[in-house]
């Protein structure tokens, strides 16, 4: 890990004028770099990114400078950046004794008496409305590769990760007035809150990565946050928002070796603490979003673990993701640590302390997902436990919103209301009818979501035919009962047993109520 002190985020305005100028952003980097090299930099892989690199234009030298972090000429930087306010802030330093040699010329390596080189890493990011972000972070701490921090100490501060952007994207974006972003990190959730919460308060345990969240906020432009140290809800012990995030060092491990990662609680507590707690700082119609990992005991049903976890008074979301088993799980967090790489009977006890921390725990794997909570009045509150593995469509925000107003309508419609109800098939719902070839019927008939969880269901032939004519013209009942004339059933019985049906298409997304029409 970096020793230097963090850049001061004062000198920011025009650093970010000359990165912009320059094109250093998101998009700028896919041209210049094209999409191997760029997908390769996103795991990590800096081959192809310094190939791509060997020219002196300002763009490659901020490539090489704070993506590569390989040291550039003292002329090449002050080509590309407000070199002396750059330095003077922190950002850059003078790499007067040559210790950042890159490895050869041919790859843009100047290092020497002349040589600059970055404090931090500083990462273009584009934000969903188009905007041009920038992560600031620790050096070498570019996740989403197989390195991750390895070799860096425990109060590391990673950037962007594939486990931060997702949160991000499972965040409803409603304008609120207060957003907490618990554990922040780099501060990409207080960037994202900052753009539609008139107030953003960031919170961690390390220090340092409050620092990094200043720095991140106003390199790109966003207000600054309220910056708070402390574990979990201790710094904002009396206060609720309307808006909850947190991606919070979740991992399930023997002991508190890396802060970044290594919840220091024993098995899931820390995960479970966080959410059994949020309720309590939510305002009325606040979200709350986590991501989590949750132990699968033995004797033990891993959803009525999950159930437990809910705080009185809210709606819950969760979703299992992936699930590990004991030994793929440590492995993956050992390689994450760097441990396969240093002295092999170390690893091997390490190896071991995880597995017997999880026998001592019955634990037999590990989940990963997602929690979403919502604070509620209702006295039948919704708690939806589910395992969904399969490919989703990010930004679900949306989705995680509509999935609670339907949980609002479907649990103050009773079956007579729901057949009083017009509905309309989801856009983008399509049908798939499934059988041999020739076949004069298909064996059954599958209703299939192209965005947002991309479900499908099987339906039989009435849920098929109730499906397609559902344009919010006819109430159910009034459907189900032309049905029946097509079909001969009684159609007494059919709006019997039909009810269900429709209620679970709903509580899935594949059918939208229409509002009730106004009486007035």
């Amino acid at each position: 890990m970096s020793t230097t002190s963090l850049p001061v985020p004062d000198h920011s305005p025009t650093l970010r004028a000359a990165l912009l100028a320059a094109d250093f952003t998101a998009d700028g980097l896919l041209d210049l770099l094209g999409a191997p090299a760029y997908a390769a930099l996103a795991r990590s892989e800096t081959v192809p990114a310094l190939r791509a690199t060997r020219g002196d234009t300002p763009l490659e030298t901020l490539v090489r400078l704070f993506l590569l972090q390989r040291p550039v000429t003292y002329a090449a930087a002050e080509a590309a950046l407000p070199l002396a306010e750059a330095l003077v802030g922190g950002w850059v330093v003078r790499d007067g004794d040559g210790d950042g040699d890159d490895g050869g010329e041919g790859f843009g390596g100047r290092g020497g008496s002349d040589a600059v080189r970055a404090t931090v890493d500083v990462r273009p990011y584009g934000g969903p409305e188009g905007e041009d972000w920038f992560i600031v972070s620790d050096l070498g701490c570019a996740v989403g590769g197989a390195s991750g921090a390895s070799g860096h100490g425990e109060g590391v501060v990673l950037g962007v990760g594939g486990a931060s952007t997702t949160l991000a994207g499972l965040t409803v974006r409603t304008p609120v007035t207060s957003a907490l972003d618990l554990g922040a990190g780099s501060g990409i959730q207080a960037l994202h809150a900052a753009q539609h919460a008139t107030r953003v308060t960031a919170t961690d345990l390390n220090p340092r990565a409050l620092g990094f969240t200043r720095l991140t906020l106003a390199l790109s432009d966003a207000p600054p946050a309220e910056l708070c140290a402390g574990s979990l809800f201790e710094p904002v012990a009396d206060r609720t928002y309307d808006l909850i995030v947190s991606n919070p060092p979740f991992v399930i491990s023997p002991g508190a070796r890396l802060t970044y990662r290594d919840g220091g609680m024993g098995g899931d507590d820390l995960c479970r603490t966080l959410v059994q707690h949020a309720g309590e700082h939510l305002n009325e119609g606040g979200f709350a979003h986590f991501l989590a990992n949750w132990q699968h005991v033995e004797g033990e049903e891993w959803q009525d673990r999950l159930r437990a976890w809910v705080p009185r008074g809210c709606d819950a979301w969760i979703v299992q993701r992936e699930v590990q088993d004991i030994t793929q799980y440590a492995e993956l967090w050992l390689r994450d640590s760097g441990d396969h790489h240093g002295d092999p009977e170390a690893y091997a006890a390490r190896y071991e302390a995880w597995l017997d921390e999880f026998e001592a725990r019955k634990t037999k794997a590990v989940g990963f997902g997602w929690i979403t909570l919502r604070k509620t009045a209702a006295e039948r509150p919704s708690v939806v436990v589910e395992e969904w593995p399969h490919p989703v469509e990010q930004p679900l925000g949306a989705t995680v919103r509509a999935h609670f107003e339907r949980q609002d309508y479907l649990r103050t419609h009773d079956d007579a209301a729901l057949l009083a109800g017009r509905f309309t098939l989801a856009p983008e719902v399509v049908q798939e009818q499934v059988g041999l070839p020739g076949a004069e019927d298909p064996e059954h008939v599958v209703l299939r979501q192209h965005r947002g969880m991309r479900r499908a269901t099987k339906v039989d032939t009435v849920g098929a035919g109730f499906a397609g004519v559902c344009d919010g013209s006819l109430s159910a009942g009034r459907i189900l009962d032309a049905i029946a004339q097509l079909t001969g059933d009684d159609a007494v019985l059919l709006r019997d047993r039909t009810p269900r049906a429709i209620r679970l298409l709903v509580e899935e997304g594949f059918l939208e109520p229409v509002p009730d029409l106004d009486p007035a």
